[in-house]
């Protein structure tokens, strides 16, 4: 029927998905149009179906639900990730957005609750705890996280394809860091006037209003890979 939010499942566990099936077929506005057991399966059904939300698990078989995540990023740029997981825990909800999902939820959440998650990241929204957040809202929270959990920083600018010089992007760094124009000045051992010419050219360049925009400009479009993409990051051996 049209109308309905058409929804896909990636679990490995079967009883789990037949619970979820159970719960959202009650639904009037939501349709299983879908489900896979592993990552490499969901990439190859999700973009066949295409649907509106995908409820994903973090731990898969074959590669895991961040790394499929970020391939739907891709391949479905208009399909919302919702992460389900056993572990409810902060840092993975940051990974998780940073990898594109729209919302994190632990898969003890109240069917309730989930039902209201679905629709409100249908509705382009994102859930983070108890708070739904708008696209300038994630930014926000995205740059309060990653200067609380960090993660790399491109080493050059043409590695993602990024519009701005090499001098540029070693101040957008530095700006993702949390420095101001006159701390970036001293850093790099130049003048504040020739930071702020520089940070001017950035605005110009992303097409953002300030330095807070860019900086989340960067981390929107992966020029802040995750930390797993440089295989530091330990303390998840089960995701990564």
């Amino acid at each position: 029927m049209t109308g309905k939010i058409a929804l896909f499942v990636v679990d490995d566990h079967p009883v789990f998905r037949h619970g979820l099936r159970n719960v959202l077929a009650l639904q009037d506005d939501i349709e299983v149009v879908g489900e896979a057991s592993d990552g490499d399966a969901a990439l190859e059904q999700i973009p066949v179906v295409h649907p509106d939300v995908v409820l994903m698990d973090i731990n898969l078989p074959t590669i895991n639900g961040l790394q499929a995540t970020r391939q739907l990023r891709t391949l479905c740029p208009g399909v919302r990730v919702i992460m389900l997981t056993a572990y409810d825990d902060e840092e993975q909800v940051y990974h998780s957005v940073r990898a594109g999902a729209s919302a994190y939820h632990a898969k003890d959440v109240a069917p309730d609750r989930l039902v209201e998650v679905i629709r409100c990241v249908s509705q382009g929204l994102y859930v983070i705890g108890e708070k739904v957040l708008d696209e300038d809202g994630i930014g926000r929270w995205l740059l309060e996280e990653f200067r609380r959990f960090g993660g790399d920083i491109i080493s050059t600018a043409a590695e993602f394809l990024s519009p701005l010089s090499e001098r540029e992007m070693e101040i957008l760094e530095l700006v993702i860091e949390g420095m101001s124009n006159k701390e970036i000045a001293y850093h790099l051992g130049i003048s504040h006037q020739t930071v702020k010419n520089h940070m001017t050219a950035i605005l110009s360049k992303l097409g953002v209003a300030d330095r807070t925009q860019a900086a989340v400009y960067a981390l929107r479009h992966g020029w802040v890979p995750l930390q797993e993409e440089r295989g530091r990051d330990r303390r998840f051996p089960s995701i990564l």
